[in-house]
Formats: structure tokens, sequence, C-alpha cells
């Protein structure tokens, strides 16, 4: 099969589920999250991003500014995804306000940048001196890779290339410096080499696919870089020492890439390297590293991913950990790492058309993705976890992490943005092609024009029903991903009934001139039952409707801990919840008596009830509540 290409995010007009969120995203996340950028939202975590900039514009023209510098070391990069978010936004749903505060925000981001291409306001500010001296910890080229993205994506919203020359001149001094003078490093915090390939295909720049090749080429090949890079400087970020801790495997570095088998470390920084791979070798046609992208792909769906699509388990690194240790009420799933597990998706189907990679992109993005951010759009969890119990969820030293109530914003605040951005740009994920085929991975809701000539609308409801109309026009193929949920379906063609063969999860429809293609998923919930290797779940019970996984929540239930599901009485579609925006699930269930005893020879007494699940997506929303995923 030809290489896919992903299509330019101005042919898909949103309609809606999709739609909804985006307006919520262009309406309400992007001025949000533009007043917190400029410290301007009140009785939220300081951010000072945007003074950063223009502090290190006023320190390049020789200003004092003092202690001009706050936030993260990467902080740089929430600036970066705003504006990649608020440039899809401007492809959905042009705004000139919103274009007029992008290129002020771009003139102070360009103000920044050093003579020779630098651009990094945590060191133009503080430590000009120590610039590429510590990359296992000091994220330069990670925050690179981000304004590199919302480069690209501001110049094909646009057209404009400020910010786009910007980056160019900025990946010419990373190359300069890795490659011309060969430097020694990779990234400690792996982005930029995804960030490299967007580069390429925007401008056609060889040095950009060049150096993306270099940083995969050398990572692992020598895995003391990190501690000699240590031994070399008497400074630190977070004060951590790669000689004393020892752990290749977090910062992606035990081996070279083409030898890799197991995902490891920490797990947003393996996701986005596994997606810069993925990348590369489709670009390339390397087979070798494909090779490795599938053994890590099968290793993380298999054995290290929970149901709801989350990845990484332990606070411990924000990491894997081994085979099937999925604990639902410490889990760390942050929502980054998911919206990271579809960029990684997203690329493995451009190497090959297989419905699991579109599958657990889905998974992810109903699921622990739109959980991330809550329903109004102005509270983020950058955790998710599959059970909560207020008193010990947010309070005990284990369950710190695992916070109850969705916060407003964060000093490390990497996911509020990553979702923002990736709502705006679903329709790169959703829909692709080659030269005579036109893909449809995801269902999505609105109009598309592919570049081949095929035009196409989408009628539904999805995710809430599962009736799908397409009405095409053009002429070539349409590939029709299946959800793997869907164990039934239907299909009617300018309406006949057909049964077209399903191919690794997709059905191929021929377009010649206008079509109308009519498909009925099973609508039915269904349980979903946990490996018995996976030791907090085995035995237990999860609900799923459609793309969906569902929880059951205190608020609608009582104590949750109580609870056991009746797994011989098929769970019904019960209501549609107006504060919720989605339906929710009745199953016939059992209420074990409560007990104030720590420990009892009496057996607790057991009364039939009906018990009520909502979508993953939906909890925490009203309030603090017991939550569970997995049911006894």
């Amino acid at each position: 099969m030809k290489k896919q290409n992903q299509i330019s995010e101005k042919s898909y007009k949103a309609s809606g589920f999709i739609g909804r969120y985006q307006k919520l995203v262009t309406e309400t996340v992007i001025p949000w999250q533009e007043k917190i950028l400029w410290d301007e939202a009140p009785d939220t975590e300081k951010s000072h991003a945007i003074a950063n900039f223009i502090n290190a514009g006023k320190v390049l023209r020789g200003e004092d500014v003092g202690d001009g510098f706050y936030g993260m070391v990467f902080q740089d990069s929430d600036v970066a995804k705003w504006i990649e978010s608020a440039s899809f936004s401007l492809m959905n749903n042009p705004d000139p306000e919103l274009e007029a505060e992008l290129d002020k925000v771009i003139g102070y981001i360009a103000d920044a940048q050093d003579k020779d291409g630098y651009l990094n306001t945590y060191f133009t500010i503080k430590d000009q001196d120590k610039r590429w001296t510590n990359l296992h910890e000091a994220h330069e080229l990670y925050v690179a890779g981000h304004m590199i993205e919302a480069a690209c994506a501001h110049f094909e919203a646009t057209g404009k290339r400020t910010l786009l020359d910007v980056m160019q001149k900025n990946m010419e001094c990373i190359y300069d410096h890795f490659i011309t003078k060969n430097n020694p490093g990779v990234p400690g915090h792996p982005e930029i080499e995804l960030a490299l390939m967007k580069l390429y295909r925007v401008t056609g720049d060889k040095k950009a696919l060049e150096l993306c090749a270099h940083f995969l080429n050398e990572r692992g090949q020598d895995v003391d870089i990190f501690i000699r890079e240590a031994d070399n400087r008497t400074w630190s970020v977070w004060g951590s020492n790669p000689r004393d801790d020892g752990d290749l495997e977090y910062r992606q570095c035990d081996k070279p890439l083409r030898e890799l088998t197991d995902a490891t470390g920490h797990a947003v920084r393996a996701v986005y390297l596994y997606a810069g791979m993925a990348d590369y070798a489709s670009e390339v046609e390397d087979n070798e590293l494909l090779s490795a992208c599938e053994r890590l792909w099968k290793n993380i769906v298999g054995r290290k991913m929970y149901v709801t699509g989350g990845i990484g388990s332990t606070v411990l690194g924000e990491a894997f950990t081994v085979d099937y240790d999925l604990p639902p009420d410490t889990a760390y799933a942050e929502t980054c790492a998911s919206v990271g597990l579809m960029f990684f998706a997203s690329r493995m189907l451009e190497n090959e058309l297989k419905g699991e990679y579109a599958d657990v992109m889905e998974r992810a993005f109903y699921n622990t993705v739109l959980a991330g951010m809550q329903l109004d759009g102005k509270r983020f969890f950058y955790v998710n976890p599959l059970e909560v119990n207020p008193g010990i969820s947010g309070v005990a030293a284990t369950h710190k992490h695992d916070l109850p109530v969705r916060p407003k914003w964060y000093q490390c605040a990497c996911c509020p943005p990553n979702v923002a951005r990736l709502i705006e740009s679903f329709g790169k994920y959703a829909y692709g092609e080659n030269e005579s085929v036109a893909f449809c991975h995801m269902i999505a809701s609105g109009k598309v024009g592919f570049v081949n000539g095929i035009s196409l609308e989408c009628e539904t409801d999805y995710p809430h029903e599962m009736n799908v109309k397409y009405k095409a026009a053009g002429e070539g193929k349409l590939a029709i991903h299946i959800p793997g949920w869907s164990k039934e379906f239907a299909v009617v063609v300018n309406g006949e009934s057909v049964v077209p063969e399903l191919k690794d999860g997709y059905i191929y429809i021929d377009i010649n001139g206008t079509s109308v293609i009519e498909i009925t998923l099973d609508d039915a919930p269904h349980f979903v039952y946990a490996s018995n290797k996976i030791p907090r779940a085995a035995g237990m019970v999860s609900l799923r409707r459609g793309p969906l996984v569902y929880c059951f929540e205190g608020v609608d239930n009582g104590s949750v801990k109580t609870l056991r599901i009746d797994r011989n009485t098929a769970p019904v579609v019960s209501l549609f919840s107006n504060d919720l925006q989605a339906n929710t699930l009745s199953v016939k269930a059992k209420r074990e008596e409560e007990s104030e005893e720590l420990y009892s020879d009496v057996p607790p007494a057991v009364t039939e009830c009906e018990a009520t699940a909502v979508p993953y997506y939906t909890w925490g929303n009203r309030g603090e509540t017991e939550m569970r995923v997995w049911m006894k």
C-alpha cells in the first residue's frame, strides 16, 4: 500500500460531537489559557510564560530584567502549544482578533531569538553560558520541538512565515551545533523528532530530516552520554544526577532504537519518541526502525495499557513499569501520555493500514484525553485514575497524585494545552488519504475535502449513537474503519444492503460520482473483563458502549465500593443526562451493607439494586465523589 499522507486541517469542518468540543476549545479554552499565559486569570497558578519571552528580548537588547524568568525550565512550551491550538482554531473558525493576538505573541518570540538562531527564554535570561550543557534535564530540544510544531501549524493556518522563519533559523542553529560542529548529545526529553518531521514536510528543508535521523540514530548508542555530560558541569535544574539514578530506561537511552522490544521509562517521552520513529520510518521506508515500532506497539497495547487508553501506570517517574502492572487507584495515566499514544498510532497508520491503530486512537481520545478536561473547559486532570476514594485519593502519600477534582491549572502545565491542540486538530487523526483512497480512521461528523478530489460529508451523533451516514463525491475509493468493538455492523450503499469485505478493520467502497453510505454499528452496551494477569482488576468487570468506557460514581449510586455488578443481566441504555450531555447505563447489581467495624466475623447483608454508570470522560464534573471503572 502506498503511504498515506495526512490531509490539511483546512479541509475538515467539524460538526456534531467533535464540532461541539472544538467550539468549546475555541470559545472557552483558548481564551482562558491565554489569560493564564498573561497571568490575568484569577485564583490560578501563575504562568509568566509570555512575560518570559518579553524579558528574554529585553536581555538580548542589554536591558536589566533582574530575576526575569519564572516557571518550569520548559515554560516556553506552554506558549507553543497554545499557539498551535489557536492556529488550528483559525483553520476551523477564522478570527481576525485571535490572529492579531497570535501576531503580537509571535512578535515577542521573534524578539527573544538570539542572532545565531538560539531560542529558549530560560537560558537567555538566566544562564546564557550554560546552553547545550544539560540536555539530560533542561529540555532545550523538547521546547524547540513544541515551538517548531507551533510554527508549522501557524503557517498552515495563516500562510504567514514569521514564526516558521524563526523556527527554521532555530533548527539551523541546532543543526550547526550537533551536526556541523559534531557536538555529542541527544534530547533528554524526546519530542523534537516528530516536530522535525513536520518541519521537513512543510518546508522541504532536508536539514530537518537529517537532524531527525541524527537524533534517532544516536540515541542509545552511548548509554553513558548523560553521565559524562553531568560530570562536565557543576549545576543542575532538578537536582538529579544520571550517575546516581542509573535509570537508562527512564531517559530512553538504554539501547539503540532499532533494538527496542519493550516500552519502558517515562511514558510521555516514550510515545513521543516512538511517534517520531514511526514518522521517520514511513518517510524513508526504514523497515528495521518500523519493526522496532511494531514490537513497542504490541507491548504497550497488549500488556501496558489501561482499558481507558491510559498509559504509564506509576507516579514514580511517570512511567511504564512491568507487564500487567495496571493498578486502578494509583494509576498515573498522564493525559499527555494518551495524547502521545494517539500520535504514535497515527504515525503507525502512515506505515500500514490496520484497524487496531485506529481503535487505540479512538480509545485514548474518547476516554483518557477527554477526561483530562472538565466539561466546561476550565479545569484539567494531569493524572487519570480509574478509581477514586475521597479521603484517600489525593490525600494518602501513595495516592496524592490521584486527585478527585480537576485543578484549574498547574505549575507544570503540559497537559491542558495538549488536550486543546489535539481537539482542534482532530481531523488530522480522523481522516487521511493517498492518491486514490480517502481514509476514515475515526468517525467524525463534518465535511472533508481531500486533495485527491474526493469530498465527504459525515452525519452522526457518534459516540452516543451508532448510526453513521457518509455522503461521498468524486472518483476513487473510500476506506472506512469499522471499530473493533463493533462485532456486528450493517452497510447500505445508495439504498441497497451490501456486505463488503472487512480487511484489517476497514471496508472499501468504490466512489464514482455521488454515493451515500450508511453504516449501523452495534449499539449494545457490554461487559469488558480484565485479564487475570492484572492483579487489581482480575475477576472484575467494566462497562463499554461504543468507544466509551463507563464508570460508576457515588453521586448516582451512593457508596460505589459496596456494589457488585450482576454480569448475568445485560446492561441497558437508561437515560440521557442533561448535566453530562451523555447517555447513562443501568445495570442490575447487589449492594453490600456498609459496616463501621474494621473487621467482622459476620458477612455483610446483601440487597438487590440498580447501578448507574456514566462515560468515563464525564467523571468528576459533579463534585468530589467515589468513582470506579473496574467493579466487583
